[in-house]
């Protein structure tokens, strides 16, 4: 129901309600203002009636009191009046004219109790009547005395007058008054009607219309308009809403628009686009955060953590695990492990594999390789560069809270997405340092590498209190090869010593291509004895292997000085220097061979040891 029948109803429940209060009260009025001026009548005719009865009695003319009543009788609406002796009277005077004495109970009361009675008889249809019963009291004060012509005393009833009266003109007044004023109360009420018809109810009209469309917009839908009414004002405040709800509802979509270029996530969250806009702005706003904050990270481990933050700090997700996999060698890297793994994630991972996500809810064991029983689990891949995947693993304990936590997958992708070019460009960054201090033909270590690392090593040398090992290692006769297969046979050459020195050496050691074909190790906290075991591995192991090339096969030998820092001096590149001295004097005596640094081989080479 709309708001203009509401109120047109409720204004003519008041009104009725009104009506009938006034109808009522102008009935009880005049009803009480009718009974108020019979009673006031017949106490005047009363009141008449007794001194005139006195008079007779004092002029001896009592006898003649008959004309005197039915003359009093014959006034307007007096039905009847009749007088009643006291027991006393009549027995003093007699029954009196006509028989004096009681006609009814009322009669008794009043001379039995002194105290006046009325009766009322109302009929809406037919006559009414009113009845007074006064009594006459005895009294010897004033100027008549009572007492002395009765035989009485102060206070006895001597009598009692009835009086009568029609109410007939009365109530026929009484009805008139009150249709006339149910006709005019009708006459407002219409006009009342009328007036909010015509005035009012535009307005009311209008407020539906508004609410209508604000209870729409409330629940999400813009497109409802106002109609426009026929005031002036209707149409204005209806063009004002209908202009701004246009406004609100293209904006509404230009920024869900501009959005979504940002954002994966284009599901919506409610119905309510100005709800959904104001999620979307708020994710776009942490998104841009992110992006801004990872901008000035230094390394990858430090992106990857701040993307294992948001998995585990805004997205809640407590159980996740992230690898990096290197399509080019397979190789796998756990960069962020929040929780225990429960796949092996160097076996082959369906969702790298197949490039698509791996969801336990889709089919019992999806993934063979996920070892963990009562365990939901997602696999995402995302596709990094041409040469990355990333693989991160979001486990929980239930399906419930498996498919929260894939309802937040896009907002994942968001993050990913973002942080892509700077991965990218991190990964280049790495590439480029690490193409800056390795050796393009061996893949190890160059010497600018060891210039830059030489201060690290020192102090943790010193800090920890280890030993390095320095081993100078050179191809023996490595000029002949160059000189009688050429360049690409010597470049084989290398090759093969660089391979024989990575399987040699442990993660911890670094080997350098300290020059053409020279080469120098570092080896992490040993001492002496494992220097020289380390050194004849090495020379055994390449002179077992074959170096082929252009048809071209033949074996070569390497020889080794070696030389500890800080045992043998605490100057990092004078102990290099001692290694190369050792490395010179086993060229000396034969080659082949792995000699260690002593006093005796400074003092022969003649070289200062402040050098």
């Amino acid at each position: 129901m709309d708001t203009s029948k509401k109120i047109s109803l409720l204004l003519i429940a008041i009104m009725s309600f009104l009506f009938i209060l006034i109808i009522a009260n102008v009935i009880y009025n005049f009803r009480g203002y009718g009974l108020a001026s019979i009673e006031k009548k017949a106490r005047v005719v009363a009141e008449i009636v007794k001194h005139s009865l006195t008079s007779h009695m004092i002029n001896g003319v009592m006898d003649n009191r008959k004309i005197f009543l039915e003359q009093i009788e014959d006034l307007e609406n007096i039905d009847e009046i009749w007088l009643v002796r006291s027991p006393t009277v009549i027995e003093q005077y007699g029954k009196g004219f006509n028989g004096e004495t009681m006609r009814d109970t009322i009669d008794q009361k009043v001379l039995e109790t002194a105290k006046e009675q009325k009766v009322i008889n109302e009929r809406l249809f037919g006559g009414s009547s009113f009845r007074i019963t006064i009594p006459y009291i005895s009294s010897s004060e004033g100027e008549i005395n009572c007492v002395s012509c009765h035989n009485s005393k102060d206070g006895d009833v001597l009598g009692a007058i009835s009086i009568s009266m029609s109410m007939d003109d009365i109530k026929e007044v009484g009805i008139n008054t009150i249709t006339n004023t149910a006709i005019i109360a009708l006459i407002l009420m219409a006009i009342i009607l009328v007036f909010i018809n015509r005035v009012i109810n535009p307005f009311l009209i209008i407020f539906d219309a508004i609410k209508r469309v604000m209870k729409r917009a409330q629940e999400g839908d813009y497109t409802q308009r106002i109609e426009s009414t026929n005031s002036k004002e209707g149409k204005d405040v209806s063009k004002w809403i209908n202009s701004f709800l246009d406004k609100l509802e293209n904006t509404l979509q230009d920024i869900q628009k501009e959005i979504s270029v940002f954002l994966t996530n284009k599901k919506a969250v409610v119905e309510d686009p100005l709800i959904n806009v104001n999620h979307a702005v708020s994710n776009l706003s942490c998104v841009y955060k992110f992006r801004k904050t990872i901008e000035h990270d230094e390394s990858l481990e430090q992106i990857y953590k701040r993307i294992g933050h948001v998995l585990e700090n805004r997205l809640n997700i407590k159980e996740f695990n992230m690898f990096e996999v290197n399509q080019n060698t397979g190789e796998v890297n756990i960069i962020f492990e929040n929780k225990p793994i429960y796949c092996d994630p160097l076996e082959c991972c369906r969702a790298n594999r197949t490039n698509t996500v791996t969801n336990s809810c889709q089919f019992d064991e999806i993934c063979s390789k996920f070892k963990k029983v009562n365990k939901e689990y997602i696999c995402i891949p995302y596709t990094i560069s041409h040469d990355i995947e990333l693989i991160i693993t979001l486990t929980a304990n239930t399906k419930e809270e498996i498919n929260v936590i894939r309802e937040q997958i896009p907002i994942i992708d968001d993050y990913i997405n973002t942080a892509k070019p700077e991965i990218v460009s991190k990964q280049l960054m790495h590439i480029l340092e690490k193409s800056a201090r390795s050796d393009a033909l061996t893949g190890l270590y160059n010497r600018k590498f060891l210039e830059e690392s030489v201060q690290t090593i020192v102090s943790q040398a010193k800090r920890s209190e280890i030993q390095y090992g320095i081993l100078m290692i050179d191809i023996d006769y490595f000029k002949m090869v160059n000189d009688t297969y050429g360049h690409d046979v010597g470049d084989e050459a290398i090759k093969v010593i660089s391979q024989t020195l990575k399987e040699n050496i442990r993660s911890s050691d670094v080997a350098v291509r300290y020059g053409g074909e020279e080469f120098l190790i570092l080896l992490y906290n040993c001492d002496p004895e494992f220097v020289e075991e380390v050194a004849q591995k090495i020379r055994i192991a390449f002179a077992g292997k074959t170096i082929s090339k252009n048809n071209v096969s033949f074996s070569k030998t390497v020889s080794i000085g070696a030389s500890v820092f800080p045992l043998h001096t605490e100057n990092f590149w004078e102990c290099v220097k001692y290694a190369d001295i050792s490395l010179y004097e086993a060229k000396n005596t034969g080659r082949d061979r792995v000699i260690m640094f002593s006093k005796e081989l400074l003092e022969k080479s003649n070289i200062n040891e402040n050098y």
